[in-house]
């Protein structure tokens, strides 16, 4: 056991930020999910509390954008996925009465929570 005392302080510093990590993924998701809420609400799409449900949320920015449901199974296709989600949110931003261009911004980490705001928020 005294071979493995000195890794103890950082296994203590893992668990701290493993734990913060949860914290932050939970609130981000939270958010993301709020914001989807708020415009399924605003572009009066049926069933908008799909926002809060995995999968299903996608199956609500799908139907918000126009497109049909079934591209949910498109989306688990790698570089499609990227191609056909800027798409989609493409079409969410132009259904709020914003901007096309916004869309593209969501692959840029961290603005992606700024412009989800911005779509949902700003009138």
């Amino acid at each position: 056991m005294e071979a493995f005392d000195y890794m103890l302080p950082w296994n203590a510093l893992a668990f701290m930020f493993s734990g913060l990590w949860s914290l932050l993924s939970i609130a981000i998701y939270a958010y993301v999910a709020f914001c989807l809420y708020t415009i399924a609400k605003k572009t009066n799409a049926e069933n908008p509390w799909l926002a809060w449900i995995p999968i299903a949320n996608i199956v609500l920015a799908c139907q918000i954008a126009g497109k049909p449901w079934w591209w949910v199974f498109l989306l688990f296709i790698p570089i499609v996925n990227v191609v056909l989600a800027i798409l989609v949110m493409w079409k969410v931003a132009e259904a709020r009465n914003k901007p096309g261009w916004l869309g593209i911004l969501l692959i840029v980490p961290i603005a992606n929570l700024v412009i989800f705001g911005i779509i949902a928020f700003a009138d």
